[in-house]
């Protein structure tokens, strides 16, 4: 398996600093009941599809960190945000037609709802899951799985025309 490089191409790696940004402006307008869109996984979900599998892990777990940096605690996205990178690079490698609204949309609520069982696992194991965590978990996977559509596929649209021979 050989990378696209898309990681070589300083601001598309920059482009990553938008999430943090996201998550902590969190638009009032797209959010339900004061929970928002899964942003780290709206980025992610094009950038594994298009780079590959260990770019995925890779730049996963360096967003992951990067969003742990920002909210200090005892759960982290590292686990759920590389396994979802490497699993996405892995299926856009098999070319599979994954530009259509419906499978982006349910590739951002499956990464969504991995991403929020990992955090509600690991506040399980600490004995401190607060009873809205099904709430948030839904909503987020809600509202990531509309918005994927539109975000995922200007996303693919704008890697893949920076990198010749890129479908």
């Amino acid at each position: 398996m050989v990378m696209v490089d898309l990681w070589r191409r300083g601001w598309c790696l920059a482009s990553a600093l938008l999430v943090p940004l996201l998550a902590l402006a969190s638009p009032r307008l797209l959010q339900l009941d004061a929970i928002g869109p899964a942003w780290a996984v709206l980025w992610l979900l094009p950038w594994a599809l298009v780079d590959g599998p260990i770019s995925g892990a890779l730049v996963g777990a360096g967003l992951a960190l990067l969003l742990d940096g920002l909210h200090p605690g005892p759960v982290s996205e590292l686990p759920a945000l590389a396994g979802l990178g490497w699993w996405w690079g892995r299926l856009g490698r098999r070319s599979l037609v994954l530009e259509r609204f419906l499978p982006l949309a349910l590739l951002a609520v499956v990464g969504s709802l991995v991403l929020g069982v990992s955090q509600v696992l690991q506040l399980q194991l600490r004995g401190t899951l607060p009873v809205a965590a099904l709430h948030v978990l839904w909503a987020q996977a809600l509202l990531t799985g509309l918005l994927a559509p539109l975000v995922c596929s200007l996303w693919l649209l704008i890697w893949r025309q920076q990198l010749p021979g890129v479908r």
